[in-house]
């Protein structure tokens, strides 16, 4: 699907660096370089030329590369532009490729004609951007599993064992006096649950991908003095927040972000919850209720040498329902005398020491296990939420496959069903609209 204009952009990131990019794609390019470069340049060679404005005089001097179509990135005929990297030359080029006849190229427009071209499937090209916005090597590598195919691959393997059971049902319910149904109903019962086996294997490898791709946020509350400030400064490994032995020391949002084992968390402290007549200390604990609603995960802090917060607390800070918790007891090393033995049946609570770090590792794996991370799944994809809605989909018309499964008619629409919604993941069966949705959140220039 060749468009028919050419497009053009800035490939490298803002800011000043060595070597700056502009790229052009779309179809015959040759006519572009006499323009350009004063000759036409080989294909698949790199050469040293000056790029020339309007009147044939350099306005920088690089590498010039050819990629005639099919053969490129988009399956376009795509020239590059290799100068120097700053800002106002970068501009100047681009400005000279638009003169030629290019237009700017929209928000992931060369990944998206990659896509319409063939080069990639939907799911390899969300991986590109992925990829540019990893933040952690484990994210890094999830998304290359991504974009070398992999992920796509284990999808078109469960389209086409669905393809070939429907081909069976179907042909069945077509030709029924040539009984060409191998699948009995016992036999389409086991296909099922080695369908449904397969997709779970997964689904899982995808839903733990995707905590890689998403940022965390984990908002910690509690009262005044309970060492809030003290524990997000022990996660971080640095000194983020002031700790004094005042109450009411944190009287705004302090956020930072870490790596835990190839998860990105934001790290929230609030202000100390209590009922006060200050009305900063009263605005910064409006602010900690407003966070405790965007949060995915809330660590509850409490002193463990003056248990006080109780359910009428939680109340007061407005907790929303639903969201994952971790309790966390924090100054056990002030327990001297009477040291704090975890309950076995108590899971959701963690002990720990933010002077002395201790408990601290198991309240990382605590974080970790809450938002979504298992360590035990090899092979993670980068996966967006969008392919996990897919592979909901696809099982639950392969649960809805099972309660028809003697109803021949019923059964092959239900297999034809999870068919579309895991196609969509690749792109095979996706509306316009999504495709719009998808790549203008890529970067301009991929």
């Amino acid at each position: 699907m060749m468009a028919t204009d050419v497009v053009a952009a800035i490939a490298t990131g803002n800011g000043r660096a060595a070597i700056g990019v502009v790229r052009l794609s779309g179809p015959q390019l040759a006519p572009f370089m006499c323009p350009l470069f004063g000759r036409e340049i080989a294909p698949r060679q790199a050469t040293l030329t000056d790029f020339l404005d309007s009147d044939g005089l350099p306005l920088d001097r690089g590498i010039a590369l050819f990629f005639p179509s099919p053969h490129s990135y988009t399956g376009e005929d795509v020239l590059e532009l290799q100068g120097h990297g700053g800002p106002a030359v970068l501009q100047l080029l681009l400005r000279r490729c638009l003169a030629v006849g290019a237009r700017l190229a929209e928000p992931g427009e060369f990944s998206r004609r990659a896509f319409l071209n063939e080069k990639l499937d939907l799911a390899q090209a969300e991986a590109v951007a992925d990829l540019i916005e990893a933040s952690s090597e484990a994210a890094v590598r999830a998304a290359l599993l991504s974009l070398r195919g992999e992920f796509s691959q284990e999808i078109r393997s469960l389209v086409s064992d669905l393809t070939a059971l429907r081909t069976q049902i179907e042909a069945a319910i077509d030709f029924p006096e040539e009984e060409v149904d191998s699948y009995p109903e016992a036999g389409r019962s086991v296909v099922l649950t080695q369908l449904r086996q397969k997709l779970d294997r997964t689904y899982a490898r995808a839903a733990a991908g995707k905590v890689l791709r998403d940022r965390v946020q984990v908002v910690l509350i509690g009262p005044p003095n309970v060492g809030k400030s003290s524990l997000l400064n022990c996660l971080s490994e640095d000194e983020v927040a002031i700790v004094t032995p005042l109450p009411g020391t944190t009287r705004d949002l302090i956020r930072n972000e870490i790596v835990l084992d190839g998860v990105t968390l934001q790290l929230i402290d609030t202000a100390g919850l209590r009922v006060t007549q200050d009305p900063i200390e009263q605005m910064g604990i409006d602010c900690a209720r407003r966070a405790v609603q965007d949060a995915d995960l809330i660590l509850l802090i409490e002193d463990v040498t003056q248990p006080r917060l109780m359910e009428r607390d939680w109340e007061f800070a407005q907790l929303p329902v639903g969201t994952r918790r971790i309790k966390v007891l924090n100054k056990i090393d002030l327990l001297v005398d009477q040291p704090y033995e975890r309950r076995a049946s108590d899971e959701a609570t963690i002990a720990v020491s933010a002077k002395t770090s201790e408990g601290l590792a198991q309240l990382r794996l605590a974080i970790l296990s809450a938002a979504g991370r298992s360590p035990e799944i090899e092979g993670l994809f980068l996966a967006r939420e969008r392919h996990l809605e897919a592979l909901v989909r696809g099982d639950t018309h392969l649960q809805n496959a099972e309660r028809v499964v003697t109803r021949l008619e019923l059964f092959a629409e239900e297999l034809r069903l999870a068919q579309l919604a895991l196609s969509a993941i690749t792109g095979k069966f996706t509306a316009d609209h999504l495709l719009g949705e998808i790549f203008s959140k890529f970067c301009i220039g991929k």
